[in-house]
């Protein structure tokens, strides 16, 4: 252990890419996150739409998980999951949550502060359909955040909804869609030298968005 603490207390790469100025951000924030990832996915970043779900329980404990951002549109970022899960109850709960993209390839973060709400069912049922057989039976199989006795019993429930489905007659189950979360604040964080970072904040007021610097 002693190894590991020297280990990660030398890491001291720099930060020297790029630099980040508010006057020269996009006025809506959802046109610059909109850039960056772009500018992400031609940098090759892997697993570029990962993304860390924060969400709050019923005893105000915190909670993160990685998971997949699957559409952005205007301030909407959607992902999908068992509406029975861990993170789905806590929503259900407090419908505060945050985002967190980070693309080291580019030394930049990107959070974003919003409230959640169930997606419509027909974008749910259309982003289900898209899904390959084996992860439509997946979300039948599998009650998400519930104990298992062991891997074999995940095992029998997939082969057992194997034998019922087919992939012509398999539908979205009512306990498994979508999410949205409608921004009303962001951070872009871009790395600097010697930690100097820069952050540029969008807070939403009223119908508008104000821009401005945050202290490295």
């Amino acid at each position: 252990m002693d190894d590991l603490n020297i280990h990660i207390n030398q890491l001291r790469d720099d930060f020297t890419k790029r630099v980040l100025d508010e006057s020269h951000v996009n006025q809506l924030p959802y046109l610059q996150f909109n850039l960056w990832l772009k500018e992400a996915i031609e940098a090759k970043v892997p697993e570029v739409q990962a993304m860390n779900l924060a969400t709050v329980g019923p005893d105000n404990k915190p909670s993160s998980r990685i998971l997949y951002l699957r559409e952005v549109e205007t301030d909407h970022f959607y992902f999908y999951t068992n509406y029975h899960s861990k993170k789905a109850e806590e929503l259900k709960n407090n419908s505060n949550a945050c985002l967190t993209f980070f693309w080291p390839e580019l030394e930049r973060q990107v959070r974003i502060e919003g409230v959640v709400s169930f997606a419509e069912p027909s974008k749910s049922s259309a982003y289900f359909n898209t899904r390959p057989f084996d992860s439509k039976i997946g979300a039948y199989a599998s009650k998400q955040s519930h104990p298992l006795t062991s891997r074999k019993e995940l095992e029998d429930k997939i082969a057992e909804r194997k034998n019922k489905f087919t992939p012509e007659n398999i539908s979205r189950p009512d306990f498994w869609g979508g999410f949205v979360l409608k921004a009303n604040y962001y951070e872009f964080w871009q790395g600097r030298k010697s930690r100097l970072h820069d952050r540029i904040i969008y807070k939403q007021e009223n119908s508008n968005w104000n821009i401005s610097r945050l202290s490295p």
